[in-house]
């Protein structure tokens, strides 16, 4: 078995590349931002969103909650093509969502699923960290992504 080589903890790495963040420790207490958004708009075309959330232990329930509150949100989108509120382990969450276009996840920010990331309150109470919010280019997809 070969051992494994150690994650890079130059920012840019950590700042632009989606999946499991590492965090500073801090006290369980200290507030957070809520979500932390990386990426750019670039060109226009397909768009998505990959959102990495750790819940606070023993608020998974609540994160699993949040999902159905955001999926109920996203429900009334019509320009929020496929949507998946997903989990990885026990306390690890993640939500990919796509989009035809930057228009329409622009639209998607400023409804209600964007609504529940920018309640601080409710963030700091369930998650970890701050969710972190890739902004990627759609490259392929077999779905239709929204009108």
């Amino acid at each position: 078995m070969t051992k494994a080589s150690p994650r890079s903890t130059r920012p840019e790495d950590v700042a632009t590349v989606p999946g499991p963040v590492q965090h500073q420790e801090r006290s369980s207490d200290a507030p957070h931002q809520g979500v932390l958004v990386k990426g750019e708009n670039g060109e226009d075309g397909p768009k998505a969103f990959y959102i990495h959330i750790e819940a606070r232990p023993g608020k998974e329930d609540d994160v699993v909650q949040m999902l159905r509150d955001i999926y109920g949100c996203v429900m009334d989108e019509p320009a929020t093509g496929p949507w998946f509120g997903v989990r990885y382990s026990q306390t690890t969450f993640g939500i990919f969502e796509a989009f035809p276009n930057i228009r329409g996840r622009d639209a998607h920010v400023a409804g209600g699923g964007g609504d529940i990331f920018r309640d601080n309150a409710r963030m700091n109470e369930i998650l970890a960290y701050p969710a972190h919010v890739y902004r990627v280019d759609a490259l392929l997809n077999k779905a239709t992504v929204g009108k």
